[in-house]
């Protein structure tokens, strides 16, 4: 059986937590998704992203991959390390590569948007992710260890990107 949102079931307006290095990037997401009536919070990295997770217990999360200190994939793993499958997640970033792509997605990104990207193309990814009911069981991009060890030319374990 599908399982509401939980911004749904609380009847309380979705709450979302952008990652975004990119001030010019994240402030004009931030205020489009106010508009739509969202609660928004912006934080500048990926250390601040995790510290609050908690603290925001996001519905949605906007996910720069590429960010100083902790990346947007290093972010990803640790939200779903930490069993928080029912958190929607946008991945955005300046790379066009596939590979990225395909890593973000095995970690349990919704979705993958490219920069530059149309403001509708993401409120309209953010209102169809927001609707939509978790599989009973949804453990999206669950793993069982810390999957960036060893992806070459992605990251090492501190999290700093490697080209090898």
């Amino acid at each position: 059986m599908p399982i509401a949102p939980a911004w749904q079931s609380e009847n309380r307006a979705p709450r979302i937590l952008i990652v975004d290095d990119d001030f010019e990037v994240a402030e004009p997401v931030k205020y489009a998704l106010e508009g739509l009536g969202y609660t928004v919070t912006h934080v500048p990295d990926g250390n601040q992203g995790v510290s609050s997770i908690d603290i925001v217990r996001p519905d949605l999360m906007v996910l720069d991959m590429m960010m100083p200190g902790r990346s947007g994939f290093l972010v990803l793993e640790h939200l779903r390390r930490t069993k928080n499958a029912y958190v929607r997640v946008i991945m955005v970033t300046g790379n066009d590569g596939e590979r990225h792509q395909a890593y973000a997605r095995m970690l349990g990104a919704d979705d993958y948007i490219h920069k530059p990207f149309a403001m509708e193309r993401l409120t309209e990814t953010v209102k169809r992710l927001l609707s939509e009911p978790f599989a009973d069981g949804d453990v999206a991009g669950e793993s069982s260890g810390d999957v960036a060890i060893g992806m070459e030319g992605i990251e090492n374990e501190g999290g700093q990107n490697e080209s090898r």
